[in-house]
């Protein structure tokens, strides 16, 4: 009978890459029981994978690392020696090992020749019986911090003892790569004469570390190499560097690589490579983005597709590249980078409706995130940048630049915001500094309110009313007829800094139909929880404010969708709309929800509390949502009322109303749910226009593929580029073919 194994890694250092994604889960896909260890929270690991604290293994906030490379290498050598120890019969595999098949070996002794000759031992996939005497000559040869190895080169070994004479050990840190990992393995087995419980090249190392690019080469220069005894292969990650500084960090089209995403659904745009060592690439700023949400970044330079296209794939944004010169001047000619970054973002999946090109100073408009990457105030001249902030930047926007040494640009960024450091490079014998720019917080009152608050009272006139509250909340009361009267949830920030009429959204919508409004303005991504906003409502209740309407509507979305449903009690009867809304962000409530973080501390109790249950006493509460965006989904399944309706929007995220505004049909929706006429057919009858929305279009063939039903996506594909141009689809059919 087939022994089972187990298989154990460990991973330090925040979020996995799409590398280390695909390895876990092959374990997973191939039926292999992996548990990966950690010292902290991931927050993207694989479906399958077990997880297990590594204090379980050692108990430690010592994580030594080998100084010249800045990797945690050589503590996952120590660590590896423990968890075998301590896990008999479990294999050690590296976070960069790929499950080929399942690794079915009887003997504990696992582990393979890494290099022809059949001498050199790597230590990415090893096993060893828990009471063998290499893995205890291993353990006590590591538990001295500076001892000197034999196996060092002799005139190494004398330096180092030279160092010890004078006082100044050399330790493992400082001391050669591998001297924990290949090298003391590749002694111990041969000291030991264990040759023989080696593995063959072809088992783990097809590829070895002189061939390794192979994996971002076509994909048949690997498949070439594969034997009957391959089990696992090592992709090397020391590709990474490679794959950072040419490829934006995503695997190469028509690589091996590429055929592996595909082959187990892992999106790597969604988790780029960022780093390698002490190198910092693009990608990684997408972990520097603090916002809760981004609906669009621009791009001045042309420099920073691999952080607009991880922007793109997590938010689902608009990318706006604007094409200026180094002068910051328009021309009626296009920049050289504009066509080829267009068809990098179009064969990345993004969708060309998606796609904004900026050719003219007065298309300008604010944006959430700014993009000035090798640009002004680094290779440009940085007075140009001016214009651009003072027309792109609002209350809320991140601006992610390099500053050359010397060039001005600090004293100019100081007017517009505080910036926090993030990186240094060395360049032409400067120093360039990579920063993120973000406004100032606005002072108690601040000049926006004072605006608003002005605004605000020419839009009341003489029948309605303004009330400014605590912390940047506020209501506006707009009469117009008794009939209906719709209450809206909004950002005062958004209003004010990310719309032309500065108006709350729906304003116009509303007005056209003579309905009365009032507007809840929230002073920022507080999702309501402010106890004066709930005094507003329990006066308005008492006062019988809202029974003076034949008809009260609360329409909200993602944060306002909650508090549509949350504060619908102070007008019981009344009919809520939410588009992707929260129930709560109580994590004791909902502790799967990891978005929003800038609430978690907020309280969530109440009357006016969790959503969906507090939104019992409405007539009717309708929830659009798409059933495929997970978190969206386990919310619109908490409202289990008979009051709710469940609207499904499939494939369309979370930003739904961006893409029914795209489709042409959030009008006709929004308007029949206000007044009341939206019923579930008429509702799904409007929702075929998805069919010919590109991202529908995408998603849905990409879904086709995952589920294996090959037939099915190449008519699905045929019949989409027929009727029109798709080129990732087109680009997925040729694939398939």
């Amino acid at each position: 009978m087939t022994r089972i194994r187990e298989v154990g890694t460990l991973w330090i250092g925040g979020p996995l890459s799409w590398m280390e994604q695909l390895c876990l889960k092959s374990f997973v896909d191939k039926g292999q029981q992996i548990t990966l260890f950690s010292y902290e929270d991931i927050p993207n690991v694989p479906k399958g994978v077990i997880r297990r604290d590594g204090r379980e293994i050692i108990d430690t906030d010592d994580f030594i690392k080998y100084e010249k490379k800045d990797s945690f290498a050589l503590f996952a050598d120590w660590f590896r020696l423990h968890m075998i120890q301590q896990c008999p019969g479990m294999i050690w595999i590296d976070t960069d090992v790929y499950c080929h098949r399942p690794m079915e070996y009887d003997s504990d002794y696992v582990f393979g020749f890494e290099l022809p000759g059949e001498h050199r031992v790597n230590n990415a996939v090893l096993g060893m019986p828990a009471n063998s005497e290499m893995l205890r000559q291993m353990i006590a040869f590591t538990d001295d911090r500076f001892s000197i190895a034999s196996f060092l080169p002799r005139k190494r070994q004398e330096k180092m003892r030279q160092m010890a004479a004078k006082g100044k050990p050399v330790h493992v840190s400082e001391q050669p790569w591998g001297v924990w990992g290949p090298m003391m393995v590749t002694h111990f087995v041969h000291d030991l004469k264990l040759q023989e419980q080696v593995q063959p090249l072809d088992a783990f190392y097809p590829i070895t570390f002189r061939e390794r690019f192979k994996f971002m080469r076509r994909a048949s220069k690997v498949e070439e190499l594969i034997t009957e005894k391959t089990t696992a292969l090592h992709l090397w990650a020391s590709n990474k560097r490679q794959l950072g500084n040419i490829h934006d960090g995503l695997p190469p089209s028509g690589s091996y690589l590429e055929l592996l995403v595909k082959k187990h659904d892992i999106n790597p745009h969604l988790a780029p490579i960022k780093s390698r060592g002490k190198s910092t690439f693009d990608g990684a700023l997408i972990d520097h983005v603090d916002l809760e949400d981004v609906s669009a970044v621009a791009d001045l330079t042309g420099q920073g597709r691999a952080f607009t296209l991880a922007l793109h794939h997590k938010f689902d944004c608009d990318i706006h590249l604007v094409n200026t010169n180094r002068a910051g001047e328009f021309n009626d000619t296009d920049e050289d980078w504009l066509a080829d970054y267009v068809t990098f973002l179009t064969e990345h999946e993004v969708d060309e409706d998606c796609i904004k090109i900026i050719r003219d100073k007065s298309k300008l408009k604010p944006v959430d995130v700014i993009c000035n990457l090798s640009g002004f105030g680094d290779r440009y001249k940085v007075p140009a940048l001016k214009i651009f902030l003072d027309k792109m930047m609002h209350s809320d926007s991140r601006v992610f630049m390099d500053i050359r040494k010397g060039s001005g640009a600090f004293p100019l960024i100081r007017a517009y915001g505080t910036n926090t450091h993030l990186s240094d490079r060395e360049e032409d014998g400067k120093t360039v500094a990579r920063i993120r720019l973000e406004p100032k917080p606005p002072e108690p009152l601040s000049e926006a309110e004072e605006d608003w608050s002005n605004l605000a009272g020419e839009l009341a006139g003489k029948e309605g009313w303004y009330r400014p509250g605590t912390n940047g909340h506020s209501f506006l009361y707009m009469p117009r007829c008794p009939d209906t009267l719709v209450v809206t949830f909004d950002n005062l920030d958004i209003a004010m800094t990310k719309r032309d009429d500065r108006r709350p959204w729906g304003y116009s919508f509303i007005k056209e139909q003579g309905w009365s409004m009032l507007g809840v303005l929230a002073g920022g991504w507080t999702w309501y929880r402010e106890p004066w906003v709930y005094d507003q409502f329990d006066q308005l209740k008492k006062e019988g404010f809202f029974k003076q309407f034949k008809r009260v509507v609360f329409y909200g979305a993602s944060m306002g969708g909650y508090a549509a449903c949350a504060f619908s009690p102070a007008a019981p009867g009344c009919d809520v709309i939410a588009v992707s809304p929260q129930s709560t962000v109580d994590k004791e409530v909902v502790p799967w929800e990891s978005r929003y973080k800038v609430v978690w501390d907020r309280d969530f109790t109440g009357k006016y509390g969790d959503a969906a249950k507090v939104s019992e006493a409405a007539h009717r509460v309708s929830i659009l949502y798409d059933p495929y965006e997970p978190l969206d989904a386990r919310h619109a399944a908490r409202f289990t009322g008979d009051n709710v309706q469940h609207l499904r929007a499939p494939l369309l995220g979370h930003r739904l109303g961006s893409s029914l505004n795209q489709m042409g049909i959030l009008s006709p929706i929004i308007l029949g749910a206000l007044s009341g006429t939206l019923t579930s057919k008429s509702y799904y009858q409007l929702l075929r226009a998805r069919r010919d929305s590109p991202r529908y279009q995408r998603e849905l063939f990409k879904r086709a593929i995952a589920k294996g039903h090959t037939d099915l996506a190449k008519s699905l594909g045929a019949h989409i580029v027929q009727k029109n141009p798709n080129r990732a689809i087109s680009k997925g059919l040729k694939e398939l073919s």
